[in-house]
């Protein structure tokens, strides 16, 4: 007798994307559900949310319950260049979604390249990245930037400036305006002002942007990073997927954990960027560690709309019974059902929002299908 199981929408995502990162070598990673407080403390700028559960254990040492599974995963592995570290993993985190007073319990999964990454490295990820949206939904975007380029246009002014924030926020926001407003207040660099307004306008399908960003990476004398860009998106090149890929230099990241290729994906359905990753260099370094590293995660808490918006069933059967319906007679019918391949879901008013391909009614012992 064939078995039919019905899974829910998270745990469909799970089980597709564990298998697909599987198939390219990725090695599963179970994050301890405690991790010392201190590790986030430490790195709450890399955190999603800043809101962390922490009690204090037997020991008198404060701990935090699981809001993020890269720094646990960076914390407890070991420096492996040149030789590459490919995990993936599916979690529950725990975090305080913005706007929110409370913590949610929240499902992830992700996958992480640590080592010798090299490009092949980084175009593997951000192919795999592209399998997982379309894994979700055949309308996709993937919007991939490489943050060197505004690493070279901010250069001239210090890390910390705070001329320096404001500027890479009108980057992030596309607002050529809010850069004229600050080059009012503070003159800036030669050049700097044209420099990222052209950067901000380097956007688009690869075709099209590539020579704009390779204009200005001679321009800032960085040809370097445009080949890297130029390189990595060379995997999508004849592809179904082609279509689906953006350079967007507003993608951006805190350049104190952040560098190189960074990226977002978006689903139609979902107003929200629901993937999200980059390489992550900087943080390695933070934490003492030498070796690179890429990574991503889906966050399937801003996938719930996708059960409403994708057609698809819960059950392929709806077996409505009347009031005082013998139990045996409810088991017979629904065990028949199964036996002939169908999922069957029963119940004596309705299912609520559940959807199914068909209904019928058990009268009498007998499976009625509705018209």
């Amino acid at each position: 007798m064939t078995e039919n199981f019905s899974f829910t929408n998270d745990e469909r995502i799970i089980f597709t994307l564990r298998a697909l990162y599987m198939k390219y070598g990725y090695q599963p990673y179970r994050m301890s559900k405690f991790e010392e407080y201190d590790l986030y403390s430490r790195n709450k700028d890399f955190l999603v949310s800043e809101g962390v559960i922490t009690f204090t254990d037997t020991s008198g040492r404060l701990m935090a319950l699981k809001p993020d599974v890269t720094l646990s995963i960076i914390k407890n592995t070991r420096d492996a260049a040149p030789d590459v570290s490919k995990l993936c993993y599916d979690e529950n985190v725990y975090r305080s979604p913005k706007g929110s007073t409370g913590y949610r319990e929240q499902m992830q999964i992700g996958l992480e390249q640590i080592g010798g990454v090299d490009l092949c490295g980084v175009s593997e990820v951000l192919w795999l990245a592209a399998e997982s949206l379309a894994s979700l939904s055949d309308d996709f975007i993937l919007d991939v930037s490489h943050l060197g380029l505004a690493s070279a246009v901010l250069a001239p002014l210090p890390p910390r400036d705070a001329t320096r924030a404001a500027l890479l926020k009108c980057v992030a926001d596309k607002n050529l305006h809010g850069i004229a407003e600050i080059a009012k207040d503070r003159p800036l660099p030669d050049g700097m002002a044209g420099r990222i307004a052209s950067l901000i306008e380097a956007s688009g399908k690869p075709a099209d942007a590539l020579p704009r960003i390779r204009a200005l990476a001679d321009d800032l004398g960085t040809p370097d990073i445009a080949a890297a860009l130029e390189t990595v998106l060379s995997v999508f090149e004849g592809t179904p997927y082609a279509a689906s890929i953006r350079i967007d230099t507003s993608v951006t990241g805190d350049m104190n954990y952040y560098n190189d290729i960074v990226f977002r994906g978006f689903l139609r359905e979902v107003a929200e960027p629901v993937l999200s990753g980059g390489q992550y260099d900087m943080l390695m370094k933070r934490m003492h560690r030498t070796d690179r590293a890429i990574g991503f995660a889906v966050y399937l808490d801003r996938l719930e709309r996708l059960d409403e918006t994708r057609p698809g069933t819960d059950a392929d059967v709806l077996l409505l019974y009347p009031p005082d319906t013998p139990p045996a007679d409810v088991h017979r019918a629904t065990a028949a059902l199964i036996a002939a391949g169908k999922s069957v879901f029963a119940a004596g008013s309705g299912a609520g929002r559940l959807r199914f391909s068909e209904v019928a009614d058990l009268i009498g012992g007998e499976v009625i299908p509705r018209a």
